[in-house]
């Protein structure tokens, strides 16, 4: 699928299906394309999206949120996405990979 495979810049969204189970996959369909500026990952187990935000090749993932960041954060992408961080501590040295992981838990 063209789109994405493109860093689009607007408000732009793909949802893909996958085969229960099948992360192994997912992962690898995320990791091919060349760039890596922020991933999405909504689900109900925590600790799945966790072991997925460790394997994404993005220099942000978002997980049941998106867009939502702390300035304070480091942001930057892999790949063809940039080359170090901006912002928070991590910016020096810039030559470090870094990954920032946004949750979001809902609060009752």
């Amino acid at each position: 699928m063209y789109i994405a495979q493109e860093e689009s810049f607007g408000p732009v969204m793909v949802i893909s299906k996958f085969k229960n189970g099948d992360v192994d996959g997912v992962l690898r369909r995320a990791n091919t394309t060349e760039y890596g500026l922020a991933s999405g990952i909504f689900t109900k187990d925590i600790s799945k999206a966790l072991y997925i935000s460790e394997k994404l090749e993005a220099g942000t993932v978002f997980i049941n949120t998106y867009n939502k960041t702390d300035v304070a954060a480091p942001f930057g992408g892999f790949k063809q996405s940039g080359f170090g961080k901006d912002l928070g501590k991590s910016f020096f040295p810039s030559l470090i990979s870094h990954l920032t992981v946004q949750i979001h838990e809902k609060t009752t």
